[in-house]
């Protein structure tokens, strides 16, 4: 479900005709994503742009804070390790969760892993949940 108001937003938007398309699936205290991420969005040979493997964590945070509260939320400050390199044309699991809440401001995880369970990148957030209605 893409939560931006029209649908277009790249990250989840299903009418973003260049976007990633991304469903994520409320799981206990986590959200979770199944993407294959095509050789359109790659850097190097074979590996997803660092850009997008951001965008990835970004989105899977964001998408946590709008299942578990049901409100929007904006990325205040975003920190990412690369681990490894991030395959395209390979099935990933992009996975978020909540650490700490102090107010309005949300510490939030995520992560990127390939089938075969290495994690590729990180981050660490903080998030401001602010009212865009």
């Amino acid at each position: 479900m893409a939560f931006s108001g029209d649908n277009y937003c790249f990250g989840c938007g299903e009418k973003n005709p260049i976007g990633l398309h991304l469903e994520f699936t409320p799981l206990e205290d986590k959200v979770v994503a199944k993407k294959i991420v095509a050789k359109e969005y790659q850097g190097y040979s074979n590996v997803v742009h660092g850009g997008i493997v951001t965008t990835l964590l970004d989105e899977a945070m964001g998408s946590f804070i709008q299942e578990k509260y049901d409100e929007q939320a904006m990325t205040g400050r975003l920190e990412i390790r690369y681990k490894h390199p991030t395959p395209v044309d390979e099935e990933l699991t992009i996975t978020a969760w909540q650490e700490s809440q102090r107010r309005n401001i949300l510490t939030m995880k995520a992560q990127i892993e390939t089938s075969d369970g290495t994690i590729t990148a990180e981050a660490t957030a903080k998030f401001a949940v602010v009212s865009l209605k």
